[in-house]
């Protein structure tokens, strides 16, 4: 993809400090309704919304690091991911809300990042809440338009030779990125090797290193 204009007053940062958040998608704004109802009924609490909002936010991104640590270890599990994302995901007990899982692989040669372009699709049962920035205007235009501009921003700079493939995901198709392996790992434990993976390594704005 070639470079864009990208002249904006805001900047998508790692931080999720962007202000452009633009409107909620129309699963959000019935979650929200649903959650508001509830809270009126009195069958729960906005606290006890918050305290398992911050458990999934624990527990779901991790499930992601450990899919892909376990592909780094296992080729045969790895062929069957890029394979079947999906089907892959399952084996760890996973349920994926989307009908496809569609890994993607860093090669020294191509790098991918995903987007959602319409609102803010996003393996969800995977990876956990999709950031602020994700779901921003701002992200969802530029990173089409100019990716190794964003990635910049992300702190991730590429060679000239590689490649930047932008995915676009969907209500029915979801996408993952499947980094690199840093050198160097080579005799680490999965469990090691899921300490570097964030969940903003898998949707593919930064990349993992060793010295995490």
């Amino acid at each position: 993809m070639g470079r864009g204009d990208h002249n904006h007053p805001h900047h998508v940062t790692p931080q999720g400090r962007d202000n452009e958040a633009g409107p909620p998608s129309e699963h959000e704004v019935l979650s929200r309704a649903i959650q508001e109802l509830l809270e009126e009924k009195g069958i729960l609490t906005a606290e006890q919304v918050r305290r398992r909002m911050e458990r999934f936010e624990e527990d779901f991104p991790y499930r992601g690091a450990r899919v892909i640590a376990h592909a780094w270890t296992d080729p045969a599990f790895r062929k069957r991911l890029l394979k079947d994302g999906k089907a892959a995901c399952a084996e760890f007990g996973i349920d994926l809300e989307a009908d496809r899982l569609i890994a993607v692989e860093n090669t020294p040669r191509v790098h991918n990042v995903v987007v959602c372009t319409l609102c803010s699709c996003y393996p969800r049962a995977l990876l956990g809440m999709p950031p602020t920035w994700y779901k921003s205007e701002n992200y969802r235009k530029r990173v089409v338009r100019d990716p190794r501009g964003v990635l910049k921003e992300f702190g991730t700079v590429l060679p000239d030779g590689v490649t930047v493939r932008v995915h676009d995901s969907n209500a029915d198709m979801r996408y993952v990125v499947v980094p690199m392996r840093p050198k160097g790992t080579e005799r680490w434990s999965e469990e090691r090797l899921a300490g570097l993976l964030t969940r903003d390594a898998l949707v593919g704005v930064t990349v993992p290193a060793a010295s995490r």
